[in-house]
């Protein structure tokens, strides 16, 4: 009897263990959905409304406004959990906050001096960066031999795209190369920054990073584009494409930190390449100003790489304090 009532508790704590595992499984699956639905449509939204007012640090600020007022009004109505404002929580989103909102403003920037599709494919190279710098600084494997061919692959159409790219523009790929280092170093230290954070509720990160965001770009904005405001024409059109900007702001902030904590930062960067599929299908349908169907195929080659890429595991305890003894040695040496 005593073992089965043994035998009886370990199948029920494999059964609950099962279970915790499913739902877990499934609120993964419903915030990378979410995720991708953003970050799909978040780009192409950015670039009609860059190109409907020529405003880049505006339209970034009224996101960031848009984020924290909604989050915080809502908070206070009861709807959903904010945190409250509290110093040491401030303190430490600061460089969270700057970050995010370097790497936005080098995104747009991007955007009003490119097509979608320079952008998404600079963008599919970052993971061959971001997995080795994951391995010197957080703990995981390097890339298996399939995974490190399609971060090579990655690369190798960026480069072709730059080739074949027909609408090829200086200006463009510098603010590209200032972006990609930003971005690199965005998608490392957030993933950090939130594993180490305590909040109350993921809406907590949305509220204190757009918070500082807004204060910072508010200042960009009046110090760039105070002309740029006053010449502005308004129009419906303008206006919606403002307002839906806004919107898929606070969304992208809410499912960008839930995915962020969920997956390493190699796989979020993949998980934002993938998606950028229906980017590339929205934008052929919105806008005329194209790649040739030579860098189109090296967009190609660069999805179905990062969709092919596999996440490297986390090292074990040993491992990692070997990896960090033989850094330590070399950079003496």
């Amino acid at each position: 009897q005593c073992g089965c009532g043994q035998r009886s508790a370990i199948e029920a704590s494999a059964s609950m263990e099962s279970a915790s595992m499913e739902s877990s499984s499934s609120s993964t699956a419903a915030v990378t959905l979410g995720y991708m639905a953003c970050s799909s449509l978040m780009l192409v939204v950015n670039k009609l409304a860059v190109h409907l007012l020529p405003a880049p640090s505006f339209v970034l600020l009224t996101q960031f406004f848009a984020s924290w007022f909604v989050v915080k009004g809502l908070g206070l109505a009861g709807v959903i959990e904010v945190d409250a404002l509290e110093w040491s929580k401030l303190r430490a989103f600061l460089p969270i906050a700057a970050a995010f909102l370097a790497c936005v403003f080098a995104n747009i920037k991007t955007l009003q001096y490119a097509n979608v599709e320079t952008f998404i494919v600079f963008r599919a190279s970052t993971p061959l960066a971001i997995s080795i710098a994951e391995w010197l600084f957080l703990g995981r494997e390097l890339p298996n031999c399939r995974s490190f061919c399609c971060l090579v692959s990655l690369l190798a159409a960026a480069c072709g795209y730059m080739y074949f790219d027909s609408a090829f523009e200086v200006r463009a790929y510098v603010w590209v190369g200032a972006w990609y280092a930003i971005f690199c170093f965005d998608q490392l230290y957030i993933k950090y920054a939130v594993d180490a954070t305590v909040v109350d509720s993921n809406w907590g990160r949305v509220f204190y990073t757009n918070l500082w965001a807004c204060g910072i770009a508010t200042v960009i904005c009046a110090a760039t584009e105070p002309q740029t405001l006053l010449t502005l024409r308004w129009t419906r059109e303008s206006m919606a494409a403002l307002a839906v900007s806004a919107a898929l702001g606070v969304g992208m902030s809410y499912f960008a930190f839930i995915c962020r904590a969920s997956v390493s930062a190699t796989c979020f960067t993949i998980l934002g390449n993938v998606c950028k599929v229906l980017t590339v299908f929205i934008n052929v349908v919105i806008w005329d100003k194209h790649a040739s169907q030579e860098g189109l195929a090296c967009l190609a080659v660069s999805l179905v790489a990062a969709a092919l890429y596999q996440q490297a595991p986390k090292r074990t305890p040993a491992d990692a304090a070997y990896a960090r003894v033989a850094i330590s040695t070399g950079e003496k040496g």
